[in-house]
């Protein structure tokens, strides 16, 4: 309901008060004036001298609550305004102490199914696409933030103060460790093998050449072609043996690579060389340059994308809402398990996070100024307030016509 609603609803119950009070007063005038005349009428005099008294009464106290009435300052009126700060710091601990606990807040989201309504409303493609579309919108304006010239040396600085203060070579430590758990370090022995032995096979006229020409002129070519064939037998055999599974080459292999991975874990000479490699990389210009190139080429092919009307990542990121909303739906476990989370996430942030809520209350209030607080308060409640006074009004004059005869049977 809109202020001026709220408004409109208080001035017509509260003529309709007044209006009831005028009323009894003009009856009351009529019948005293003619009781003389008509008895009868006392009965009509007593109740509305009894509904004038309750109706003035109750306008006391419902105007008490917002103002002083009629201007006057008397004692204990315009509670509400005097008491504004103090209301506020009520409301506030009533909140946060009656509403905001863990038993309530738990309670009012148990029978929500968040997870199950938002892959309901989210698996029509409309509401996905529009969604989809949203998304992707943001993007250039997304990519103009992190292009702006104070955002760019901040993350640059941010960035570079990341780089300063990262330790690489236990990095690369942890990387060889995870290579060498799969074993993938005795898959790169066997390729130095397999590499070495096609070097070899691939350079045996240049090793009979640099034989021959190696050898004394006088060197029968025959035992040039001894030792050929002694020296291809010796590296072959060293290859087949190096191939073993328990030779004692791949045994030195695996001593070498655990060394490797201690040493970069600890020693500060690999963690100086390695870090002064790396950070020469990165801040060399040329890296520099290729990085931006490559960036450049990927935001203009972003922006124009999204900007499209057949947009390609629009498209993609539709169905990939659509096609985990139709699972989500298929599957109530999960649906169950994404509700538990969300309540207990959303219980544990609001009862954490309560105190600051309530006091939001308080806060609010005391920048109000009193007249404002009266006149909020009065809107919501002051329309109920004015049936006070109507029945008020109505009671008291029962009680009156009581009270009158009463006293006529005694």
């Amino acid at each position: 309901m809109t202020e001026q609603e709220q408004v409109a609803q208080l001035k017509k119950t509260r003529a309709l008060a007044t209006g009831l009070l005028v009323v009894m007063s003009i009856l009351f005038l009529v019948s005293r004036s003619m009781q003389a005349r008509h008895p009868a009428l006392g009965f009509v005099a007593a109740f509305a001298e009894a509904a004038m008294v309750g109706a003035l009464a109750d306008w006391f106290a419902v105007t008490a609550l917002f103002r002083s009435p009629l201007g006057l300052p008397i004692p204990h009126t315009a509670i509400i305004p005097k008491n504004k700060d103090r209301i506020g710091d009520s409301l506030s601990d009533f909140l946060e102490h009656n509403f905001m606990t863990q038993e309530i807040i738990r309670e009012e989201l148990r029978p929500i199914d968040f997870a199950g309504a938002a892959a309901a409303w989210l698996v029509e493609p409309e509401n996905s696409r529009a969604i989809s579309r949203q998304i992707v919108r943001s993007l250039p304006a997304l990519l103009k933030v992190v292009e702006d010239d104070d955002v760019q040396k901040f993350m640059h600085g941010q960035m570079q103060s990341t780089i300063d203060k990262m330790q690489f070579a236990p990095v690369f430590a942890e990387l060889v460790s995870t290579l060498a758990a799969a074993r993938h370090h005795q898959a790169l022995f066997n390729y130095l093998i397999d590499m070495a032995a096609s070097a070899f096979e691939h350079n045996k006229p240049y090793i009979r050449w640099k034989i021959h020409e190696n050898s004394p002129k006088w060197m029968p070519k025959m035992v040039d072609e001894k030792v050929y064939e002694r020296l291809l037998n010796a590296v072959q055999s060293t290859l087949n043996e190096m191939r073993e599974e328990d030779s004692e080459w791949r045994m030195r292999f695996e001593k070498a690579t655990a060394s490797l991975i201690e040493q970069l874990r600890t020693s500060p000479v690999y963690e100086e060389k390695i870090g002064a490699v790396v950070r020469d990389v990165l801040a060399h210009p040329l890296f520099r340059n290729y990085t931006l190139d490559i960036w450049h080429g990927v935001r203009q092919r972003l922006v124009q994308d999204a900007t499209s009307p057949d947009s390609q990542m629009v498209a993609k990121l539709d169905g990939v809402f659509r096609s985990f909303s139709k699972d989500l739906l298929g599957d109530r476990q999960v649906q169950s398990k994404l509700n538990q989370w969300i309540r207990i996430t959303a219980t544990e942030t609001i009862v954490a996070r309560r105190e600051a809520i309530a006091d939001l209350v308080a806060r609010v209030i005391r920048k109000w100024d009193a007249d404002t607080m009266s006149r909020k308060l009065e809107l919501h409640v002051g329309k109920d307030l004015q049936y006070i006074r109507i029945n008020g009004t109505l009671v008291g004059g029962l009680v009156g016509l009581l009270l009158h005869v009463v006293s006529l049977a005694l």
